[in-house]
């Protein structure tokens, strides 16, 4: 029971829509408390394969309440688009509520995003192009439309109009396209707000009365602690929060509620996007850890790009765990690295000629070189493996030196994409 947020340790990718759909089991609600359709979790289960982006992780399970709260970028196709596919597709209709105070992704955020991305040509910073940066810039500009002004038409109007004024001298001027029309606008986001009205509820409420009741509660973060503007790799980074301690802002429960941070871990460096990565492996060396990892390889959820790949980086992920406030850890898919016979750790940088164990700003973090030491590999398939110590030796050794690197206990290792290939250490 209790309050448990699982978040990511890295730079996103590392496995965490796997691990929220297997805790949800005994889960009474699943939140998503920030960020939009920008980034996916990927979920394997008996009705299929599914790339989640706006709808929560406890979807499958008809007795979970799934909540997008507040803090969350709402981006209403891509909610009424994966509902329909998941009912298509069998899974029974999921319990969905929507926060009246989540903002919502507008058709100008998303084109915004296009335009700006072709206007930075190479200095672009890879964005996913869901209009999420130009959302939250209208967020805390105060131009946002919340999903409760839907349904005050002359108010939604009214906010539209506010907007529009700065943003069609942007279209004419700097990127010299057509002026946007209030009118056209409105009139799709009406009919928008009739579809959504049956979740739409006071989700903050919800939750705490569900917390008076001792119900178990999941929050479910996005993206890594990598990617956080604060704390994580800026500007390469996204833009909002992704640390737990931002969880109970953006799901709108107290923060002492939280009992436990879960940090999702992958067994080596994975990246989708432009940024210092430190531990990148190129050439065919790169080729063959992408073809291998996860259940088709290593490609984001959301854009299809390969991601970039790399050895496990201890350095950024022991502050990971750090600044995510990490209790425990899953270190996900192990078994891809059973085709090495050495597997190399980054235990330091060296940074202007000095060793370090501290994962510097980005500035000094374009300039730092890795400093491996390896592990013997175990060179055997691990994927049927349901206890720790039936897991090789050697692959129980890596998982030590690893929990022993980054400072924080390995709670759950996975062997596989699917439920049943998660391994919890007693």
């Amino acid at each position: 029971m209790g309050v448990t947020a699982i978040v990511g340790a890295n730079w996103g990718d590392e496995g965490k829509g796997k691990l929220t759909d297997v805790l949800a089991t005994d889960a009474n609600y699943v939140v998503r408390y920030q960020g939009g359709s920008n980034a996916g979790h990927t979920i394997i289960n008996e009705f299929g394969k599914f790339a989640l982006h706006m709808l929560p992780s406890g979807v499958f399970y008809p007795n979970v309440v799934n909540v997008i709260a507040p803090g969350v970028a709402l981006n209403m196709d891509d909610f009424f688009r994966e509902r329909e596919e998941l009912i298509k597709r069998g899974v029974p209709e999921p319990t969905l509520r929507i926060s009246d105070r989540a903002q919502i992704v507008l058709p100008y955020h998303k084109l915004f995003d296009e335009l700006e991305e072709q206007r930075l040509a190479d200095k672009k910073f890879g964005s996913t192009k869901s209009g999420i940066a130009p959302f939250y810039g209208d967020k805390y500009l105060k131009l946002g439309i919340q999903v409760g002004d839907l349904y005050n038409p002359d108010e939604l109007k009214s906010r539209l109009e506010a907007a529009l004024v700065s943003k069609n001298i942007l279209l004419q001027h700097l990127y010299g396209q057509p002026i946007l029309k209030v009118d056209d606008l409105l009139e799709d986001l009406l009919k928008q707000a009739e579809a959504l009205n049956p979740f739409v509820c006071n989700t903050t409420e919800l939750l705490n009365q569900a917390l008076d009741r001792n119900e178990t509660i999941l929050l479910e973060g996005q993206l890594g602690a990598l990617r956080d503007p604060d704390h994580g790799i800026y500007p390469y980074s996204t833009s909002s929060s992704t640390l737990a301690g931002f969880a109970s802002v953006g799901a709108g429960i107290p923060p002492y509620a939280i009992k436990n941070t879960l940090a999702v871990v992958k067994a080596y460096s994975t990246c989708v996007g432009t940024g210092p990565f430190t531990t990148e492996i190129t050439n065919d060396a790169a080729d063959e850890l992408r073809k291998l990892g996860g259940d088709a390889g290593e490609y984001g959820a959301t854009t299809g790009r390969p991601r970039r790949v790399g050895w496990f980086d201890a350095v950024a992920t022991r502050y990971g765990c750090l600044i995510q406030g990490a209790t425990e850890v899953a270190l996900t898919n192990l078994d891809v690295l059973g085709y090495l016979d050495e597997i190399p750790i980054c235990t330091e940088y060296e940074l202007d000629g000095e060793r370090t164990a501290e994962f510097p700003a980005t500035s000094k973090l374009m300039q730092a070189v890795p400093i491996f030491k390896k592990q013997k590999g175990w060179k055997t398939d691990i994927s049927e493996v349901r206890e720790f110590d039936e897991l090789p030796i050697e692959a129980q050794e890596y998982v030590l030196a690893v929990e022993k690197l980054i400072n924080t206990p390995i709670r759950w290792v996975s062997v596989g994409p699917k439920r049943e290939q998660l391994i919890e250490r007693k």
